[in-house]
């Protein structure tokens, strides 16, 4: 019987590979993990992208039913569908051009195209889709979105060699810290590239949909500058928070730490 917990979990490197499909194995742990909590996915990514990689889950799987989905940190939020014929529901939206105001987030984008004109002429590869506005948030890939795995393997090793990201960070930041002080906040995204919002549309931010739950997070990025960093460390302090470093891994963490205290508690 369900008593009231939500388990959250970050997709890329958590659930999936980067940009992969969801490891189908998570889904008879899932099931099983639906008896005593609903669950969230709580990732950068706009709706498209969780829809494409989890599909299995959000159009075809019972857990549908008991699936929270909170793309762009959950500034943006679709509840579960009530009938079998219903999609998830969009509920929340914010618009980070309201939040931040037309001039503050026409300097961002000079920022980052300024900046993407220097990242072409590191030896990254460079394909296209360099920037993705999704309302909410900005996400800004320096090889472009457009990336195969092979490319997206190549530039990963030059960032481990080089510093290429943590490079890439403090100049954006510096940059953002004097044309709109205070309000905007960047962190890594998966492995190629970078999340932009305004200051406090973190993950933590999903936890406000969730105000009379018990919330639980597992991910990967949870070391400071990860975008999983903030939520981790709230929860963390009530030990309800894991980190993961592979889908394998979330699946122990499911089995032999959230579903046996959850079973506990009922």
């Amino acid at each position: 019987m369900k008593n009231n917990n939500i388990v959250l979990f970050d997709m890329d490197g958590t659930l999936t590979e980067p940009r992969g499909k969801f490891d189908t194995e998570l889904l008879v742990l899932f099931r099983k993990l639906v008896k005593y909590a609903d669950i969230g996915i709580l990732t950068g990514s706009d709706y498209n992208y969780i829809e494409d990689q989890l599909m299995k889950v959000i159009k075809f799987s019972e857990i549908r039913f008991s699936l929270h989905v909170l793309p762009c940190n959950g500034t943006k939020y679709y509840k579960p569908p009530k009938y079998p014929q219903d999609n998830l529901e969009l509920v929340v939206e914010n618009d980070m051009a309201k939040e931040l105001g037309e001039s503050c987030l026409r300097e961002v984008f000079q920022i980052i195209t300024r900046l993407q004109a220097d990242a072409c002429y590191s030896e990254i590869p460079l394909t296209g889709h360099f920037i993705s506005y999704r309302g909410s948030m900005i996400n800004w890939c320096p090889i472009g979105r457009n990336a195969n795995q092979e490319q997206r393997n190549k530039f990963v090793e030059f960032d481990k060699q080089t510093g290429f990201r943590n490079r890439m960070a403090t100049a954006l930041r510096a940059h953002l810290s004097r044309r709109c002080p205070g309000r905007i906040d960047v962190k890594k995204g998966g492995e190629t590239s970078f999340d932009i919002y305004p200051s406090g549309w973190d993950k933590t931010y999903a936890l406000k949909h969730f105000k009379d739950r018990v919330c639980w997070f597992v991910g990967d990025k949870c070391d400071p500058g990860g975008n999983d960093y903030e939520i981790y460390e709230f929860l963390n302090n009530n030990g309800r928070a894991f980190k993961t470093r592979t889908t394998l891994e979330t699946g122990w963490i499911i089995k032999d730490e959230i579903i046996p205290r959850l079973e506990g508690a009922t």
